[in-house]
């Protein structure tokens, strides 16, 4: 699971999956999938949510 992220979407931000999900332009539950670590965000998506929450890369995102 990727805490970080979680974290400065629903608490700092106080976004919900949907509409990361939208500013990401991919569905709620391809969101859900890697918000929960089933999946992987591409390059593209972490630089996106990067810009989105005004945060370094690693910061957000934990090593696989």
């Amino acid at each position: 699971m990727q805490y970080n992220l979680l974290k400065l979407r629903k608490y700092d931000r106080k976004m919900s999956q949907a509409e990361v999900a939208k500013y990401l332009g991919i569905a709620t539950h391809t969101y859900n999938q890697k918000e929960l670590g089933n999946r992987e965000f591409t390059q593209d998506e972490m630089f996106k949510l990067a810009k989105l929450f005004g945060k370094p890369i690693d910061d957000i995102f934990l090593p696989r």
